[in-house]
């Protein structure tokens, strides 16, 4: 798989979507989305005016965690997804929606997976958890079942996590939220069901692909992802033992 982007294959339209849906976002999360994202834009480069070359994103993020962004055709299997975020290379799609797709896809495209995603990766704490929740993965290529419950970690945190301290207002940062204008007005408002992180809890809840969640889970701190990598390691050892763990 050629994990390089082409850059110069991009049309006038695809910069059009690009800065059609950067300044939806740009104007819509402040004050919604954790100030470690924003402050993430600033260091990767992004702009309203091009799609980001990754080129030029790696060559500022890379010296930050040791991350670095690859091109991916599309949704990648479990295998090669896992193996590359263990890796430290973070698999983006490079294509890019049409006008007619602006507020709604069946699979994520490059601003989800660029705008969505990237600026996290400035952070050594997230990108920590990220890589060892990869590397847990491996280990369990041959069970779908386990992979199907650390799949929910990685939904519920990375995908459409929300950040929560005691006393204060929700805040997005699951990748899911920030590229999405809809789903980043409903996840922080009193509309939406949250809960505060927990493994167990999330190991046991399903999760939704066709429409906006029904419930996020709120951490207090970045450093509380880390931490609750022996849990859920624990956790997958437990399903580990049996011959198979039911979805529910």
């Amino acid at each position: 798989m050629n994990l390089t982007q082409n850059y110069s294959s991009y049309t006038p339209e695809n910069h059009q979507v690009w800065a059609i849906l950067y300044d939806r976002q740009i104007h819509n999360l402040p004050g919604k989305a954790v100030p470690e994202f924003l402050e993430g834009l600033e260091k990767v480069g992004f702009s309203r005016d091009r799609i980001p070359d990754f080129a030029e994103v790696n060559s500022k993020l890379k010296p930050l965690t040791g991350f670095e962004v690859v091109a991916a055709p599309g949704i990648v299997d479990d295998a090669l997804f896992f193996q590359l975020i263990a890796n430290k290379q973070f698999p983006a799609t490079v294509w890019v929606r049409t006008m007619q797709q602006l507020d709604y896809l069946e699979e994520p495209d490059m601003f989800h997976d660029v705008f969505g995603h990237v600026p996290l990766l400035t952070i050594p704490v997230y990108c920590d958890f990220l890589a060892k929740l990869s590397e847990m993965a491996l280990g369990h290529l041959d069970r779908p079942d386990i992979i199907d419950r650390l799949t929910r970690i990685y939904w519920y945190t990375i995908e459409f996590g929300l950040f929560r301290q005691p006393g204060q207002q929700a805040q997005i940062y699951g990748a899911g939220i920030l590229s999405s204008v809809g789903e980043s007005n409903l996840s922080v408002s009193e509309e939406s069901v949250k809960f505060d992180f927990d493994v167990q809890h999330i190991l046991d809840t399903g999760y939704i692909k066709e429409t906006f969640q029904s419930q996020y889970f709120c951490i207090s701190s970045f450093e509380q992802l880390r931490d609750s990598l022996p849990v859920i390691e624990k956790a997958l050892d437990e399903l580990r033992k049996k011959e198979f763990a039911p979805l529910n």
